[in-house]
């Protein structure tokens, strides 16, 4: 089963050419699927247009580079961000669930951008990146039904407690 995975957040430079990029300047951003999970490739358009053909990566997409605050704010202790993240290094197949129900929860609070929906088999990924780090996270969809929010609902009240 493929898992979710944290990457590292968007590069300042084309992987491939070593050119920095440029504030407003259109990047994509390759995702590779190798031996040990998944890898980030960030590339300048002028360099995807030549690559696009050869290469064929587990999913991609296009943006505008925009330079990092120099200081980012301090994220606040026991926050939904803070759990998705320790549940995502668990690991734990039994919470998968919550992991899907907090990537929601993001999103709907603007910190986790949906970029794609990846399908994989028979597994559906949600493809986000965070609003300010521009890290990728791979989180997999349940296909959950609406009976079973409620229950969802009180396993991350829970483990948001615990934190």
């Amino acid at each position: 089963m493929l898992t979710e995975w944290a990457l590292k957040t968007r590069a300042n430079a084309c992987a491939r050419s070593g050119e920095p990029f440029r504030e407003g300047t259109s990047i994509y951003t390759l995702l590779h699927r190798d031996g040990f999970g998944f890898r980030r490739e960030d590339v300048s358009e002028e360099v995807w247009m030549q690559i696009k053909g050869e290469v064929v990566p587990f999913s991609y997409w296009k943006s505008k580079y925009e330079i990092a605050p120099s200081n980012p704010e301090p994220l606040p202790k026991a926050t939904s961000e803070e759990l998705l993240r320790k549940l995502i290094s668990e690991d734990n197949p039994s919470t998968r669930n919550a992991r899907f129900v907090l990537a929601l929860m993001l999103e709907r609070k603007k910190l986790l951008k949906p970029i794609k929906t990846q399908i994989d088999g028979q597994e559906r990924f949600l493809i986000y990146e965070h609003a300010k780090t521009s890290e990728v996270f791979l989180i997999s969809d349940p296909q959950l039904h609406l009976e079973q929010l409620e229950e969802i609902q009180k396993e991350v009240y829970s483990l948001l407690r615990q934190l």
